[in-house]
């Protein structure tokens, strides 16, 4: 079972402002200056948020390695071996799409956002609603070696391999999703939206608002909605990782009995908005 050990505690969120000429006037103040008398109403809060987990032992090839010796009895770890586990995760992906009621479909060549909208019209709260399976790039474990001899080396290498991607209706975070790799090393990606977020407070709160994609395009307070955006905390992120990346990757006994842990790291995205 994959359990999530987070370090936002220690990542200082900021907005980055980037100078709008070379005197070093600021974008955004710029943009105030000259719509000011046009702007009803103005917020700042995080738009994506993305949460990069990964199984620490497993980025070492020796303790791969030794995963297979000791729980699975497998030595040496060929090419093969690396394909079976991505091939029983895949069908674990099928089992739980049945089992959720929640189609896997190949994502589209345009806006994935919109693609899914149909998805999450009356969709329960806490549900996986769709799973969107691309090929994307990602770093994996690969095995190098000759099938004569038996013999074989693993390394991390970037390839481009097929990931399935979560449509996650959460009950406090509203839609999200999270990016599962089937192959070794098993690295994952949970993508938030604060303003999603920010919607489920006003709602909570009897607050009439507009909401368009990322931003609000009207709210009956607006000193309200910074307060709530204010009070995103790391915890709140953390309880999100903890609760949707276990769902998202099956685990067994013998998975259990080491307890990987998956550490992350954030980065996001900061929107100043004005509402015109």
């Amino acid at each position: 079972m994959i359990s999530l050990s987070l370090l936002l505690d220690k990542v200082r969120w900021r907005a980055s402002i980037v100078p709008a000429c070379d005197q070093g006037e600021p974008a955004m103040n710029a943009f105030y200056e000259h719509h000011k008398d046009s702007i009803r109403f103005g917020y700042r809060c995080f738009d994506r948020i993305l949460l990069n987990g990964l199984i620490q032992p497993f980025q070492q090839p020796e303790r791969v390695i030794g995963f297979f010796d000791t729980y699975r009895h497998l030595y040496p770890v060929s090419r093969d071996v690396l394909r079976g586990a991505a091939d029983r995760f895949q069908v674990w992906v099928k089992k739980q799409a049945d089992k959720w009621n929640a189609p896997i479909v190949e994502a589209p060549k345009g806006r994935r956002d919109e693609f899914v909208e149909p998805y999450f019209r009356g969709a329960h709260p806490d549900r996986v609603v769709v799973i969107l399976k691309a090929r994307e790039p990602a770093r994996i474990m690969t095995a190098i070696g000759d099938k004569n001899t038996n013999r074989w080396h693993l390394q991390i290498a970037d390839r481009w391999v097929v990931q399935y991607n979560f449509y996650v209706n959460d009950q406090r975070w509203g839609r999200m999703f999270v990016r599962m790799c089937p192959y070794l090393p098993f690295s994952a990606r949970v993508c938030l939206n604060q303003h999603h977020w920010l919607a489920k407070r006003l709602r909570e709160e009897g607050i009439d608002f507009q909401q368009c994609s990322n931003a609000f395009l009207r709210c009956a307070a607006p000193e309200r909605l910074q307060e709530l955006a204010d009070t995103l905390t790391p915890q709140d992120l953390s309880s999100c990782g903890h609760k949707w990346l276990p769902v998202s990757h099956p685990s067994s006994p013998r998975q259990s009995a080491i307890r990987p842990v998956a550490s992350t790291g954030c980065s996001s995205h900061r929107s100043n908005c004005a509402t015109t």
